[in-house]
């Protein structure tokens, strides 16, 4: 007998997608065929998942463990998840880079800003330059997710204008930027001599 999540299927049988035993013999071929190159493929993809989850457990461990022994030698306090860091070989021929990215998100003050934002192009009339109001509508669109586009929004406060208004509408986006949450990184790389460019050392840690 062959046993799943759920049910031990009888020898002879396969289970369908609507969860019916179904004789072997009136499976045709290809589908059996399909069946167990996934069932194959599957295997490995989750026996390749557990070791990575296990690789990302070990590195955190390791790389926590030297920064307590940094924070020991200088009498620092133990604290919590450090920031972007890279660890380099003595030979500076491979390296581990650890980044944290934030995801960031925006309250309320956003639409105050833009309302502040809609007043000094009016303002400004014929005064406005077309570029800085592409900048802004490029800034306030919001993607195929409902999600407005961070890197153009935050550039439009190193824009150099003066007016109050507009610095107003700029502390509003300062005050609107919110932490939900944040994701750590590994990255490896590699190169054969000081002088050769680095090469990445693909892990895909991110999900696992």
């Amino acid at each position: 007998m062959t046993e799943t999540a759920n049910t031990t299927i009888p020898a002879g049988y396969m289970k369908d997608a609507a969860g019916r035993l179904v004789p072997e013999s009136i499976v045709k071929p290809t589908e059996k065929l399909e069946d167990q190159l996934v069932h194959k493929i599957m295997d490995y993809a989750r026996a390749l998942s557990d070791q990575i989850s296990r690789f990302k457990g070990h590195t955190g461990d390791d790389i926590a463990a030297y920064l307590s022994l940094i924070d020991e030698k200088y009498g620092v306090k133990k604290g919590g998840r450090k920031g972007n860091m890279t660890f380099q070989t003595y030979d500076g021929l491979k390296k581990v880079q650890v980044a944290i990215s934030e995801n960031i998100v925006f309250g309320a003050e956003l639409q105050t800003a833009k309302t502040l934002i809609d007043e000094c192009i009016n303002e400004w009339g014929t005064d406005s330059r077309p570029e800085i109001v592409t900048l802004i509508d490029h800034a306030f669109q919001v993607d195929k997710e409902g999600k407005i586009n961070r890197n153009a929004l935050l550039s439009l406060r190193r824009l150099d204008i003066k007016d109050e208004t507009w610095q107003r509408a700029m502390q509003a986006i300062t005050d609107s930027i919110r932490i939900d949450g944040s994701k750590l990184y590994y990255r490896f790389y590699e190169r054969d001599t000081a002088e050769s460019p680095w090469r990445a050392v693909t892990v895909d840690l991110a999900k696992a």
